[in-house]
């Protein structure tokens, strides 16, 4: 924890969000989504999770209805309602005021953006190319690795962009790849069963390996909020080092968590 906390002080750490950090705010898992799904084409939600696995699902919703608008549509209404208030999200709180200098988050929503602005906090938004333009020094970068509501197309949710984006070959990801090849990255709020979120680990190892032979990769950090010794020994052959926490609920661990990069501002 020392390490990290010193890389973070030096600047040489990015934050990588996922969807548990959402959920924080009351946001639905990925089940909850297939329910929709199922449920707008009639099927059985229980029946129909049956039929393969998330992205597939995702999938068949796409082909049967020409596209993921509606559902991006329905998405975007039901996770940005007048209920949910960010200012009650220490987790948002923390990471708002830990300002890191670069974000990527694989989360479609914008509670990212509410919080760094409602804690008054410059950023700018990348969710395409156009946008590596407008970025400005001392101004949080926020990249939505996985797509953005304001952009149908650049949403990462059915299996041919899930398979399109493991490729690692468009714009975000050269950045990605210039970004992470000298600093230390944190993940949060991930599942450390999601195959993809696992292939991601395991690229980024590749990564470093392939441009800085001989050279001591910086160490990347995982937090998990109970431990898993497991995973623990996987992660370390890809120079990830996980970080757990001794309180039981997943939500106050993490808050806990981010409140230490607050003490070393």
């Amino acid at each position: 924890m020392e390490q990290l906390l010193r890389s973070f002080k030096e600047g040489n750490v990015i934050l990588f969000v996922g969807a548990g950090v959402s959920m924080n705010l009351g946001l639905p898992s990925w089940d909850s989504l297939i329910d929709k799904i199922a449920k707008e084409l009639d099927y059985d939600p229980e029946i129909y999770k049956t039929f393969g696995n998330h992205l597939a699902l995702a999938e068949y919703y796409r082909l049967k209805n020409g596209s993921i608008g509606p559902l991006r549509s329905w998405m975007d209404r039901n996770w940005h309602t007048s209920k949910i208030d960010v200012s009650k999200s220490k987790v948002h709180e923390n990471i708002a005021k830990a300002e890191f200098p670069i974000i990527y988050t694989t989360n479609y929503d914008r509670w990212l953006e509410y919080a760094l602005d409602h804690y008054g906090k410059s950023f700018i938004k990348i969710s395409s190319v156009a946008d590596l333009t407008k970025v400005v020094s001392n101004s949080t970068q926020i990249i939505k690795f996985h797509g953005d509501f304001d952009d149908d197309k650049s949403i990462v949710l059915d299996e041919t962009s899930y398979f399109e984006r493991l490729g690692f070959e468009t714009p975000l990801d050269i950045k990605l790849r210039s970004d992470v090849l000298g600093k230390s990255v944190l993940f949060i709020g991930y599942n450390l069963a999601d195959i993809n979120i696992r292939y991601l680990f395991y690229k980024l190892s590749k990564l470093w390996k392939a441009h800085h032979i001989g050279e001591a990769q910086p160490k990347s950090f995982v937090f998990s909020p109970k431990p898993n010794p497991v995973q623990e020994r996987i992660l370390e052959q890809w120079g990830i080092e996980m970080i757990s926490s001794n309180i039981e609920h997943p939500g106050e661990a993490l808050e806990d968590f981010l409140s230490k990069f607050i003490d070393k501002i």
